[in-house]
């Protein structure tokens, strides 16, 4: 989002932008799409790819959300490249936002320890990095199945305080297994939740 790009999206008119949709064809409350490509000049002379479109969206953040300098008259605005010639625009947008998220979970399996490979030795980074994305898939498995909310969208550091680090016993009783989870920890009950809903899962059929 360069100083040039941000003049080109203020310059566009209202009747280029279109409502931006979700990732299952739903309208995106609060959210339009509009092509750049024609407001930023010749783009091949300045190196880009032949046929390159840009397309930028413009979305209202949320309450408490922290604009920036590229953002302007209340909007948040994000650009992306494509050389996808077919398609709606508010579709294209769609399809890079879901791919967005895709690198957002490679951002957040980092923090597994992709990010930090223990050794010189191929053979132990290999088993390494299998760990490591074997708990990043845990923890996606966990937050799509078993969390809502504000946990269901959390940072992997957040969500080793607030679930993954709680004092906790394993006791047994009645032929039972029970965890008894600190009473004063103030996401008990989230952390239960996601208990109960792990326990409640079919059985996988073996």
């Amino acid at each position: 989002m360069t100083t040039t790009v941000q003049t080109a999206i203020l310059r566009l008119p209202k009747i280029a932008w279109t409502p931006a949709i979700n990732a299952v064809g739903s309208l995106r409350e609060g959210a339009d799409v509009a092509e750049l490509t024609g407001m930023l000049g010749d783009l091949g002379a300045a190196g880009w790819p032949a046929g390159m479109r840009v397309i930028v969206r413009r979305e209202r953040p949320h309450p408490g959300a922290q604009l920036s300098f590229t953002d302007a008259d209340g909007w948040r605005f994000q650009a992306f490249a494509t050389v996808t010639r077919a398609g709606q625009l508010a579709h294209l947008e769609a399809r890079h936002r879901a791919h967005a998220r895709v690198e957002d979970r490679i951002r957040c399996g980092k923090s597994h320890g992709l990010g930090r490979l223990p050794s010189r030795q191929f053979a132990i980074n290999a088993a390494w990095v299998e760990l490591a994305m074997t708990a990043a898939d845990l923890l996606a498995w966990t937050q799509t199945t078993l969390l809502d909310g504000e946990l269901a969208t959390a940072e992997p550091a957040t969500l080793r305080y607030r679930l993954l680090h709680v004092a906790a016993r394993i006791t047994r009783g009645q032929r039972r297994l029970f965890i008894r989870i600190d009473q004063a920890w103030p996401w008990r009950h989230q952390l239960a939740e996601a208990f109960d809903l792990l326990h409640a899962l079919p059985r996988p059929i073996t």
